[in-house]
C-alpha cells in the first residue's frame, strides 16, 4: 500500500488543489458558487494528475528514466517494486475514474469539460508516453502551465455557471507558474540522469542557468500577480495573503543562489507547499476588503 500511495506523489497534489480552491473562490465573489460542480472539477483533476504520475512512473521506469541512481525518492516500476503491467492497469483504472467527473461536468456546465477531459487524459499519458512523450520533449512545461494554471482556474469557475471568464484565466497563471516551478525544479534536479536517458527537458536542452532562471521568473510571476489582482481587476485585497504566505517559503532564492543536486529535494518540498497554502490564502482572502471605505 505505501508503494502505491508513493506513486501517486501525494506532495504533488496541490497543483490540483490550489486552482480549484482559486476558481471555487472567484465563483463565490461572483455569485455563482456551486459545490458540486467546484467537488468534480477537484476530483477530476486529482485524478488525471494521479494518472499522469502513474504514467511517468510507468514509461519513465520502461526507458530506463530512473534507474537506482536518481536523485529524487526511487519511483515504483523503476525499482522493481511494481510490474509494469500492475502500474498499466492502475494507469486505466485511474483514467476510468476521471471520466466520472468529466461526464458530470459536461452534462451539468457545457460540453467544453468533455473535451477537456479528453485532451487532459491524452495528455497526462503523453506526458511520457510515446509517440507524444511531451516532457523527453521539453514540452512538459506548457502543459503543466496551461492544465494546472489557466484551464484549471477558469475551468472551475466555469463549472458553476458555464461563463469562462478572464479575471479566471489570468489569476490562473499563478498555479500555473508554481506548478512549473515544481517541474522545472526537478528537472534541474534531474538534468544529468535525464540527458543520459535521452529525455530533452529544459534544463537538458537550454543548460542549468536557464533553469534557474526560468523557475525565479515563475515564482515572481505568482508573487506579484495577487498584488496586481485587486487594482487590474477589483478583486478584494485580501487576496494579497496569497502573497504573503510565500514570503516565508521563499523557496526560489536558494536555487538561484545555486542549490543543487538532492539538495533541491528541499526546493521541491517548499514549492509543493507553496501550492497548498497559496490556494487556502487566496480563497481566504477572496472574503476580506480592507482599506475601502
Amino acid at each position: 500500500m505505501n508503494v502505491w500511495l508513493a506513486a501517486m506523489r501525494p506532495k504533488t497534489l496541490g497543483a490540483s488543489l490550489c486552482p480549484v480552491l482559486m476558481g471555487g473562490a472567484l465563483a463565490a465573489h461572483d455569485g455563482v458558487f456551486s459545490l458540486m460542480p467546484v467537488v468534480a472539477a477537484f476530483v477530476g483533476a486529482c485524478l488525471l494528475q494521479i494518472a499522469s504520475n502513474f504514467a511517468n512512473d510507468l514509461f519513465d521506469g520502461l526507458r530506463g528514466t530512473d534507474s537506482v541512481a536518481r536523485l529524487g525518492p526511487q519511483r515504483a516500476v523503476g525499482s522493481g517494486l511494481v510490474s509494469a503491467r500492475a502500474m498499466a492497469i492502475a494507469l486505466g483504472l485511474a483514467l476510468a475514474l476521471a471520466a466520472i467527473p468529466a461526464g458530470y461536468l459536461a452534462l451539468h456546465s457545457g460540453a467544453a469539460f468533455a473535451w477537456i477531459g479528453l485532451v487532459g487524459a491524452i495528455a497526462a499519458v503523453g506526458y511520457t508516453a510515446p509517440p507524444l512523450s511531451l516532457a523527453y520533449r521539453g514540452l512538459g512545461d506548457i502543459f503543466v502551465f496551461l492544465f494546472f494554471g489557466p484551464l484549471a482556474v477558469a475551468g472551475t469557475r466555469a463549472a458553476c455557471d458555464g461563463q469562462w471568464t478572464s479575471v479566471a484565466l489570468v489569476c490562473g497563471l499563478a498555479p500555473g507558474a508554481i506548478g512549473v516551478c515544481l517541474l522545472a525544479t526537478n528537472n534541474l534536479r534531474d538534468r544529468v540522469g535525464d540527458a543520459a536517458s535521452g529525455k530533452r527537458t529544459l534544463a537538458v536542452r537550454f543548460g542549468e542557468q536557464f533553469a534557474r532562471w526560468q523557475i525565479s521568473a515563475c515564482y515572481w510571476l505568482a508573487f506579484v500577480l495577487p498584488i496586481l489582482a485587486p487594482f487590474v481587476f477589483g478583486l478584494p485585497r485580501g487576496v494579497m495573503l496569497a502573497t504573503l504566505v510565500a514570503i516565508p517559503l521563499d523557496a526560489a532564492r536558494p536555487i538561484f543562489r545555486g542549490r543543487d543536486g538532492a539538495e533541491l529535494n528541499r526546493s521541491l518540498a517548499m514549492f509543493g507547499a507553496l501550492l497548498y497554502v497559496y490556494g487556502v490564502a487566496f480563497a481566504i482572502g477572496m472574503q476580506f476588503n480592507w482599506g475601502n471605505t
